[in-house]
């Protein structure tokens, strides 16, 4: 691969020991934001119920004050009744007053009902608060407890930033903003390795997705610096350490000699031999035969 390839490469590498890291510290700390969101929510429902108690609080100030208004002008009433003039007189401030009465009675049960309600709140805030305590009680035990594992996953976090930060640098800014892009997306997945299923066979695909790819993707990434992408999830395609050329690169075969049994005439060679043995024979035979004649020749 290129030298953008590679620099690609180990910003990958990079990013993802810091997100490794980065992830075990949210993994740690996961049950303390919890625990802090918890305590968060029974804040906000503490104060809310302590807003709600002010609020019926006034209210039932408000409805006593108007019953001691109404009790005072009913007295009011009443001595101005005493010295009416007339059965007429007497008639009308007895009707106000009774007026006064009804309005009085009405403010008073809706007192009591606020008072109701002001007592609940107060019963369920004091309630509330004893809880809310307990939880703040829990949540500092916790922190104390992973103190020690939060500082240490932290120094490793910013550890890794400055060798993080240095492969970035390496990396021209057109691929690094595609890489950037793409490690957003797929939460730090910008690249996927090339892998090639069948070892006897010159076919490639990406391992993220598991698409197929086309057959010479691996003699571009070898040959060229340019940033090549899965066509399906469209991440970066590299090529891994474990696999070279050697191995994802067939080689074509040389032509295997044919034994001399297959070469075309041996058969023709063959019989042609026996031929041979056949005529080294044939002359002994006249041979054996002159013998046989000449000694007859003798006897007679």
């Amino acid at each position: 691969m290129g030298p953008t390839n590679i620099a690609l490469v180990q910003l990958y590498q990079a990013d993802m020991a810091l997100r490794e890291a980065q992830g075990r510290l949210e993994a740690a700390t996961k049950n303390v934001r919890i625990q802090e969101r918890r305590v968060r929510d029974l804040e906000q429902k503490l104060s809310g119920l302590q807003q709600a108690l002010r609020e019926h609080q006034t209210q039932a100030a408000q409805l006593e004050l108007d019953i001691k208004t109404r009790d005072a002008r009913i007295e009011r009433l009443r001595g101005q009744q005493q010295t009416a003039k007339n059965n007429k007189e007497y008639q009308a401030f007895l009707v106000e007053i009774n007026t006064e009465k009804v309005d009085r009675a009405k403010a008073e049960e809706q007192a009591l009902k606020i008072m109701e309600q002001v007592e609940r709140g107060q019963v369920e805030i004091k309630e509330l608060a004893a809880h809310l305590e307990g939880e703040k009680t829990k949540l500092q035990t916790m922190k104390d407890q992973m103190g020690d594992t939060v500082a240490t996953l932290q120094a490793e976090i910013e550890g890794l930033r400055p060798a993080r930060n240095e492969a970035a640098a390496a990396v021209p800014a057109k691929a690094l903003t595609a890489f950037e892009r793409l490690a957003d997306r797929f939460e730090g997945e910008a690249l996927s390795a090339l892998s090639k299923p069948d070892r006897r066979r010159e076919e490639y695909v990406c391992t993220a997705c598991m698409m197929d790819l086309v057959t010479d993707v691996y003699n571009k990434l070898h040959m060229r610096d340019d940033l090549i992408f899965c066509p399906s999830c469209h991440r970066i395609l590299y090529i891994p350490d474990e696999l070279p050329p050697e191995a994802a690169v067939n080689k074509k075969k040389t032509p295997r000699e044919k034994p001399a049994g297959d070469v075309p005439g041996a058969t023709t060679r063959r019989q042609e031999s026996a031929v041979d043995v056949l005529k080294s024979m044939t002359p002994e035979e006249p041979e054996v035969q002159n013998a046989a004649e000449t000694s007859e020749e003798g006897h007679g």
